[in-house]
């Protein structure tokens, strides 16, 4: 698809945005709650990200899993739905060419993003107090909209969403983020216990809730997650998960429908992997095949319901009526000769304490699930060596081994896919 036909054309940047529609805390309990407890917690230091993000292909990688069909480019309108105190200056700080407005209900959270914004010099980010709801209102349109932990918690989700469509380019993306109904199990006993309790969030009622928490029985169905999740012992994550005055969650089947009755559907899971049955243990097992045979959301339910521990499901969403406009990734043509392979940026590859005969195990350090690992041997292990962002799997094939090694390249940078290794630059395959 060429680029001109894109709707991405990006308007000049503009002033401040200015707020003519700032929520009352005293009307929202969830405007009041992230105005005296915002969220995540504040930090004034983003030097680290800075410094991550300076291989110009883990933007690329980014990219290219919102938009795997077309060529790469850097000056992206994005919308921060629901910025919380850090999201939306991260963004533009380790993205300067893209063009960023961030938005939140929380005065106290946008106050600590606007000193980041100081602090970094960020003239490419503008910040607005309102509502995820009104996100149609503002007086621009954006290739990408990032709205992750925000929709759960909105009175009507279903409106905030729409509004999110609204303010989308017709090809645009939506990378998005609600809690999963199942994996929730242990946080929603807590909170009825918390309720019963009556437990508030100053300092001395959340330095006994999380003394209470360290005494969990070890079965407790929270426990996992909490054990997984890296700033658990933090007051403002406690506060959110336990205590905020509302929220809810959604199996599979309720995502698809909550997507599909806005005018949106599913382009792909963030992380793919825990959804696929040709992934992990389940892969092994005798059940695999006859997953494989089911409709793709049969799949992701069945496997949902077989994980069991799914606390939230994170996707790239685009408007129903332009996603016949996105190419399909497939490995049933030759078109997989043209895919540039990108390492998606939270993988790893292990060379140390190995299995035997093994040359590396890769992993991505954004699984939960400790099956979802590639143990790899030594032509594998160059294939993935040989990734550089600008060879194709078939330069790839030739340059390890020749072209008699193309039909094992083809099945394994397939399975690189699924695993949330890599994610192609598909721009020049004629998707």
């Amino acid at each position: 698809m060429p680029v001109r036909d894109m709707d991405f054309a990006a308007p000049p940047m503009t002033a401040r945005i200015v707020d003519r529609r700032t929520p009352d805390p005293t009307v929202d309990p969830v405007c009041a709650f992230y105005t005296t407890y915002p969220y995540p917690a504040p930090v004034d230091n983003l030097d680290r990200a800075r410094t991550e993000w300076q291989d110009p292909n883990r933007d690329r990688a980014e990219y290219h899993l919102y938009w795997p069909e077309m060529p790469y480019r850097a000056d992206l309108d994005v919308l921060i739905a629901g910025c919380g105190t850090w999201q939306a200056a991260k963004y533009a700080l380790c993205r300067p060419a893209a063009h960023v407005v961030g938005i939140d209900i929380s005065q106290t959270s946008l106050e600590h993003t606007e000193r980041l914004q100081q602090k970094y010099g960020l003239t490419n980010l503008d910040l607005c107090q309102l509502p995820v709801e009104q996100a149609d209102t503002l007086e621009r349109r954006f290739d990408l909209i990032i709205c992750t932990g925000v929709l759960h918690h909105l009175a009507d989700p279903d409106t905030g969403l729409r509004a999110l469509r609204t303010a989308l380019k017709p090809r645009g993306a939506i990378l998005l983020m609600v809690y999963g109904r199942y994996g929730r199990t242990g946080i929603y006993m807590l909170q009825d216990y918390c309720r019963r309790l009556g437990v508030g969030t100053s300092h001395r009622e959340m330095t006994d809730l999380m003394e209470v928490l360290e005494a969990l029985p070890s079965l407790h169905p929270a426990v996992s997650l909490l054990r997984h999740a890296r700033d658990s012992r933090n007051a403002h994550t406690l506060a959110d998960a336990l205590l905020n005055p509302r929220d809810q969650s959604y199996s599979v089947p309720q995502f698809f429908h909550f997507v599909e009755r806005n005018g949106l559907t599913l382009a792909r899971w963030r992380l793919q992997a825990p959804y696929l049955p040709q992934c992990g243990a389940m892969s092994t097992t005798q059940h695999a095949d006859r997953l494989i045979a089911l409709p793709k959301r049969e799949q992701y339910a069945a496997m949902e319901l077989w994980r069991g521990t799914m606390a939230q499901h994170s996707a790239v969403v685009v408007r129903r009526e332009t996603s016949v406009f996105r190419g399909t990734l497939s490995f049933d043509n030759e078109r997989w000769r043209e895919y540039v392979p990108l390492r998606f940026p939270s993988t790893v590859c292990v060379t140390e304490r190995l299995p035997p005969a093994a040359a590396a195990v890769l992993l991505n350090r954004g699984h939960l699930y400790h099956d979802l690992v590639l143990v790899v041997g030594s032509e594998e292990r160059q294939m993935v060596d040989a990734i550089d962002g600008q060879r194709t799997i078939a330069d790839i094939a030739d340059l390890t081994g020749g072209p008699e090694t193309r039909p094992r390249a083809r099945k394994f940078f397939e399975k690189l896919w699924r695993y949330d290794q890599v994610v192609f630059d598909a721009s020049k395959a004629g998707l």
